[in-house]
């Protein structure tokens, strides 16, 4: 395609839509999900609300179910969801616990001394956690709001059952109508344009702040705040959230195992044997794509937070740029790889699983940045000083000061690894299933009773590996309150006599 005719396209009226349509999508959902993934973290990590543990997990539960089944669910209901609604709805339901994690992680490892000592000059409630503790989330929320952007940027299920027209859609039209995919790839070319812009952002407005402790003393379990009145009011508004996020999608797959006749296909005709076989595919995949992701995001997480310059943040900020491709593209790039360059990898497990792990890659950065940031410098150095070389010191110190946030950021790859489509589709080896291309394909020809069991699986798998990598990498503060946070010395209703 020659430049004339690319400028030609790029200035089409329906391009102009599609980037009204994306941006606005973009804008909004991610102002939605830092709303209600930063309150829903604020409630459930350090106040007295009832059955912490339980809405600690139900508030995750939503990375569990592909968007697009979220998309399924709410077009059943309503035909008039169809659109931009129906679209930040589905996004904002789908998305908000990328924010609600690194954020719930960020506040457990959160010293509450400045936060005391605001409380003991006078600062209420509210100034405390404008003027304190949000400034110490910036990493968490930074990172948190631009895996929604990017996540947005490049979702195409759900938009493609919304007939909701974004680029990710319109690309794999152009894929689909031709051959060279020329049009496709000037369409790609402008999201990798607006990835760009979304890192720039998140870069100039972190700075160049530091929030590692470096004081002495030792730091203990933030107090857990009364809700008093407002008790059974932010209940009420967390059990609307998971009826909204989780609840609807399993309230229409029950409704649709049901259902009999060429629409629905019972769950008695579902092959236990191809169940059995999309499940270990799953498996095998998420923990590999887990493995890879988490070995590269290690070593950049920490030069991220432990060093300045530009050599650093280039390789940072690479390594959120897939992250803002399309899924298709990247796959069509690797094909394109392989069969003229790397022949024997085409087709291949180890293509599949590499490409997952290069494709959440920024998830798992994002997740060890935050958990990293809030490392304490001090003990590294004292451990160094002690004779520990950088290894031991990563397993003995960083590791364990780290290990809620590297939990959790292993937790969003494999959860998105297993619950990935568009790359799995086009690199899968011929005959493999996995849990996610098995409900595309039942959903596609209208057998949502057939689908229900893979996606019921895909939720329990995703959860199960959450409560695991939480367990493993560090003790969570969610559990029971007379244990895991101990009452301060200072009231948090009264502040000290000086």
């Amino acid at each position: 395609m020659s430049g004339g005719q690319a400028a030609h396209f790029l200035l089409r009226p329906l391009v102009g839509t599609l980037l009204l349509n994306t941006v606005c999508l973009t804008a909004v959902s991610s102002a939605l999900a830092i709303v209600v993934g930063t309150g829903a973290a604020w409630f459930v990590e350090r106040t007295r609300l009832p059955g912490r543990q339980a809405w600690a997990v139900l508030l995750a539960v939503p990375l569990a179910i592909p968007s697009f089944i979220t998309s399924y669910a709410w077009i059943s209901i309503s035909p008039a969801l169809e659109g931009f609604a129906g679209a930040v709805l589905v996004v904002t339901c789908a998305y908000y616990p990328l924010l609600y994690l690194p954020v719930a992680a960020s506040l457990r490892n959160l010293d509450p001394a400045l936060e005391d000592s605001a409380r003991a000059l006078g600062c209420g409630p509210v100034v405390c956690f404008v003027r304190v503790v949000l400034p110490q989330l910036h990493p968490a929320l930074l990172g948190g709001t631009l895996l929604v952007a990017l996540n947005v940027l490049t979702e195409f299920g759900a938009f493609a059952l919304l007939r909701f027209r974004t680029f990710t859609t319109e690309i794999y039209i152009e894929y689909r109508a031709s051959f060279d995919g020329a049009t496709g790839s000037l369409l790609a070319s402008i999201l990798i344009v607006l990835c760009l812009f979304c890192l720039m952002a998140e870069l100039r407005i972190r700075g160049s702040a530091r929030y590692g402790r470096i004081g002495r003393g030792v730091r203990r379990p933030a107090s857990l705040h009364e809700l008093g009145q407002i008790k059974w009011v932010v209940v009420a508004l967390l059990a609307a959230l998971v009826v909204v996020t989780t609840g609807m999608p399993l309230i229409t797959t029950l409704y649709w195992m049901t259902q009999h006749g060429a629409a629905a296909i019972t769950p008695a005709e579902v092959s236990p044997a191809l169940l059995t076989a999309a499940t270990l595919s799953s498996l095998g995949y998420g923990l590999g794509g887990t493995l890879i992701a988490m070995v590269l995001a290690i070593p950049i997480g920490f030069l991220a937070t432990r060093y300045r310059g530009r050599t650093v943040t280039l390789v940072e900020r690479t390594s959120y740029l897939t992250q803002g491709m399309p899924g298709i593209v990247i796959a069509l790039a690797m094909v394109f790889l392989t069969v003229h360059y790397l022949h024997p990898l085409y087709q291949s497990s180890a293509l599949l699983i590499l490409v997952y792990g290069i494709q959440f890659l920024s998830l798992a950065v994002v997740g060890v940045r935050a958990a990293l940031a809030h490392a304490q410098l001090g003990l590294e150095e004292a451990a160094r000083s002690l004779g520990l070389n950088v290894f031991q010191v990563a397993y003995r110190v960083m590791l364990p000061l780290a290990g809620p946030g590297l939990g959790a950021a292993a937790a969003m790859v494999f959860i998105a690894v297993v619950t990935e489509l568009t790359a799995t589709l086009l690199l899968a080896p011929i005959g493999t299933q996995t849990l996610a291309t098995q409900v595309w394909a039942d959903t596609s020809t209208l057998a949502f009773a057939a689908a229900a069991p893979y996606a019921a699986i895909m939720m329990a798998l995703s959860l199960t590996a959450s409560w695991l990598l939480a367990r493993q990498f560090g003790q969570s503060r969610v559990g029971d309150p007379a244990q895991s946070h101990q009452p301060s010395q200072i009231s948090d209703r009264t502040a000290p006599v000086a």
